[in-house]
């Protein structure tokens, strides 16, 4: 029997479908993260955005035209936003967000199983580790309630994972570099042991570490101190800052200002000079004046990010934002293209100051004649006259700025 575990959305949801996968896969399923022939199909699904609701409707019908007669679970954020989207589409069986680690256990049945929302973490299996990049989650929930977001109503509040449940995962699956991540990471608290006292504990673990996705209050001296001891600390910083204006900010009900921010990125590069600073921007949230947009170009001139992710707002049911009255898309797309183009200047900027640079890389994939992958501070490298190709860390020297990165040799073969 062969079962497949498709994914959409975030990293978090990449996690727990890596979950799955092993637990199917100790139960004597053949299982791939793939979308091709197989008997039975979880859809780990994603409501971020319209669209990725639409996607995640779309995933069943793909799946039937693989096998009609295959048995389809539908689960996630999709499914707790709008469970109604998903009956009557020849979906076996439907869950949302919370006992995902229960499914394995509940292939056989039928219907729709909706698990109430827990204040307790849930355990999972350790993921199978598909990639040389493991995610692995240590946080899931958030209370937070920025005014565009539905996560906190569909993932609940935030909940933390016993660290010693954390190193157990990464030492079964021994990754080269181990992402950890959650759905609000920065908001890591364990009885006490905040996300600092997490990195302290991962201190001696063997792994290049890096870290999911922050929020700006997390930093401070003794949390970059942390990062600083461990063995092997990827210093890049995905700080999420959504909008370059303070009002736009305060109506998102994002809780910093932009001098905060800006703050916060110095003391990163006192610790870190070299670091990757990347961000996500919401374009065209409904107080975004074309004052404030030229406010958001102007921050990432100021912060010289060194990628962004920018996306045109979504509006979703159910949170504050949706009443607010929505710009016409042709103003947010036309800031979209803006944003595309300074992001462009963000990464070749970068890769231009990494010129002459000895990095750390790490191979994940063999691309037109080059070994790829990343350095430790989120440059994607192209690598030629590489003998070496298991996953093993190795330093290179970056010759010129390539593609969406840069070109580099190795130094210590």
């Amino acid at each position: 029997m062969k079962a497949v575990v498709f994914t959409l959305g975030c990293k978090v949801n990449e996690c727990e479908s890596d979950s799955l996968l092993q637990a199917l896969e100790n139960k004597g399923y053949q299982v791939s993260d793939k979308l091709e022939p197989a008997d039975i199909y979880i859809i780990n699904t994603c409501a971020i955005t319209a669209e990725a609701e639409k996607k995640s409707r779309q995933a069943v019908s793909r799946v039937l035209k693989l096998n009609q007669n295959a048995k389809v679970i539908v689960t996630g954020c999709a499914v707790e936003k709008s469970k109604l989207n998903f009956e009557g589409k020849n979906v076996s069986l439907i869950t949302g967000t919370f006992g995902k680690n229960k499914l394995v256990d509940m292939l056989d049945e039928t219907g729709v199983k909706i698990f109430p929302q827990t204040c307790e973490y849930e355990e999972s299996f350790p993921v199978k580790p598909l990639r040389t990049r493991t995610y692995i989650k240590v946080q899931d929930g958030c209370n937070n309630f920025c005014s565009y977001c539905i996560v906190p109503y569909l993932r609940g509040r935030s909940r933390s994972r016993d660290p010693k449940k954390v190193i157990e995962e990464i030492r079964a699956t021994n990754p080269k570099e181990t992402v950890i991540n959650g759905i609000n990471l920065s908001a890591y608290n364990y009885n006490g042991i905040t996300l600092t006292g997490l990195m302290r504990a991962l201190k001696d673990e063997n792994t290049r570490i890096r870290l999911g996705s922050l929020e700006v209050g997390v930093i401070d001296r003794e949390f970059l101190t942390a990062l600083s001891n461990l063995k092997d600390f990827a210093p890049h910083f995905h700080l999420s800052l959504q909008s370059g204006s303070d009002a736009v900010l305060k109506s998102m009900n994002r809780h910093y200002t932009l001098e905060e921010y800006a703050s916060k990125v110095d003391l990163i590069r006192e610790f870190f000079p070299d670091a990757g600073i990347t961000t996500d921007i919401i374009v065209g949230f409904p107080t975004e004046t074309e004052e404030d947009f030229v406010s958001t170009i102007n921050f990432v001139d100021r912060i010289k990010f060194t990628d962004i992710h920018p996306f045109i707002f979504s509006p979703r049911s159910g949170t504050v934002a949706y009443k607010m009255k929505d710009l016409p898309h042709q103003i947010k797309k036309a800031r979209l293209d803006k944003l595309l183009e300074k992001k462009q200047e963000c990464k070749l900027r970068f890769s231009t100051q990494m010129i002459g640079k000895t990095l750390k890389f790490i191979q994940e994939e063999k691309k037109d004649g080059y070994h790829v992958g990343y350095s430790e501070n989120y440059l994607r490298l192209y690598v030629k006259d590489l003998k070496q190709t298991n996953g093993e860390e190795i330093k290179v020297k970056v010759i010129a700025s390539f593609n969406d990165g840069a070109i580099a040799e190795p130094i210590d073969m």
